[in-house]
């Protein structure tokens, strides 16, 4: 669980993360920002990584597999990272 953040980033929100785009079957990892009050998803899903099925909005709608079931949260950009596949 993240409880703060690097000395140089303290306080800051980075627009590059804010406004980074995604596409359509992306695969993603769910980075919690912690500059940002309220992160709009449950503090369990920290740390894992989905699929990006559409845009809403300003955010994503990420897929992620809760054991044997499929589960959709919306998620905004800042607390997204792009994940290359091997």
């Amino acid at each position: 669980m993240l409880t703060n953040k690097n000395i140089r980033n303290r306080g800051k929100v980075s627009l590059t993360k804010y406004f980074q785009q995604f596409s359509e079957g992306d695969s993603v990892a769910i980075v919690r920002d912690l500059t940002l009050q309220s992160p709009g998803f449950p503090s369990r899903i920290q740390g894992r990584t989905g699929v990006v099925i559409k845009k809403r909005g300003n955010s994503y709608v990420v897929s992620i597999k809760d054991f044997t079931k499929k589960k959709t949260y919306i998620v905004m950009p800042v607390h997204l990272k792009k994940i290359t596949r091997i």
